[in-house]
């Protein structure tokens, strides 16, 4: 059977593909150098209009299936978000015409729901701050039946073939959009944001080698520990220059065998953070079958049944599935 005639692939790469898009120029007509550091309303408007579509979008796909998202519209519906609102059902209105702030406001709603044995689960834009700096973000969307994750893709309006292979920072910025997908047991792949029926296949690197490890950081320390990275990286002896990058686009970098490494650690300021379903799900798929590997930091497989967040596991590890025993037992060494 042809992995993408399958209704779930299907509307999974339509979704996210429209969504991706829709943000994107969200991103064009609304994030500028004049832009104020503490000026949230562009990521705002695209996050509420990329949740709002991909609502509407599987209301119409698969209306029994719960959809548990980042997002609700409560802060939308106060007075004093009007104009808020408003940029939202504009955006949303060029690819659904009969958007309206009540209606709008619905679909986003659509992702208040709880996980059941079969829900998707969304983060309508992944790495907000990459968003506002012009540089990487993801739309993820997976489908969870039963506690594991059947379909996870990621659109990453800045991502250039799924990867960027000589990892220059200037070129991370203005790709043409990247869309992975991955199906379980189907593998991983990757096609153009734009549009087209050509696939390639999603492949780890080989690389067993820890010296030559790229692991892929995040710009932002907000849930992380970046001084025990360090160590890590010190501890596991690695010696190839880290790529840094936000959002899971660094997960389809990873399963484009361009990064061998990627850990979430606990950041001390949170140590009893717990990750959202919406911020593993998608990614993690694509690098399982994309050949790697994804655990928490105790080696665990990532657990979906516990509601909204991973509440029985500890951070993430990620890694080419090769350097996957040696980072685990250099975790226990630092002791994170």
């Amino acid at each position: 059977m042809n992995l993408f005639s399958i209704p779930e692939v299907q509307f999974a790469l339509e979704a996210v593909r429209q969504a991706s898009l829709l943000v994107r120029q969200v991103q064009v007509e609304m994030v500028s150098p004049a832009l104020t550091k503490d000026d949230r309303s562009p990521v705002t408007v695209a996050d509420f209009a990329s949740q709002a579509l991909i609502g509407r979008m599987l209301g119409e796909a698969f209306p029994n299936d719960p959809l548990v998202g980042e997002e609700d519209s409560a802060a939308l519906r106060a007075p004093s978000e009007s104009a808020t609102l408003a940029q939202v059902t504009h955006f949303v209105a060029r690819l659904a015409k009969e958007a309206t702030p009540s209606a709008v406001c619905a679909w986003i709603d659509r992702g208040c729901a709880s996980p059941a044995r079969r829900f998707w689960t969304l983060d309508p834009i992944d790495g907000t701050k990459g968003f506002l700096r012009g540089d990487q973000y993801a739309v993820a969307l997976a489908l969870i039946e039963d506690g594991q994750v059947q379909v996870g893709a990621l659109g990453c309006p800045n991502l250039k073939d799924g990867f960027l292979p000589d990892f220059s920072e200037l070129l991370f910025r203005n790709g043409c959009g990247s869309l992975a997908v991955a199906v379980r047991g189907g593998g991983a792949w990757v096609t153009s944001l734009e549009g087209t029926d050509s696939f390639t296949r999603l492949c780890v690197s080989t690389q067993l080698d820890a010296a030559r490890a790229r692991i892929l950081r995040s710009f932002e320390s907000g849930h992380t520990n970046i001084s025990q990275i360090d160590l890590f990286a010190q501890a596991l002896g690695v010696q190839a220059k880290a790529v840094r990058m936000d959002s899971q686009a660094k997960y389809a970098v990873l399963a484009a065998g361009q990064g061998e490494l990627y850990l979430r650690l606990l950041s001390p300021n949170q140590p009893n953070y717990r990750e959202k379903i919406w911020d593993q799900a998608a990614g993690a798929l694509i690098i399982e079958e994309a050949g790697g590997c994804v655990t928490d930091l105790d080696g665990k497989p990532l657990d979906f049944t516990a509601g909204r967040e991973l509440s029985h596991n500890r951070g993430i590890l990620a890694s080419n599935r090769h350097l996957h025993p040696a980072a685990l037992q250099t975790l226990r060494h630092i002791g994170t």
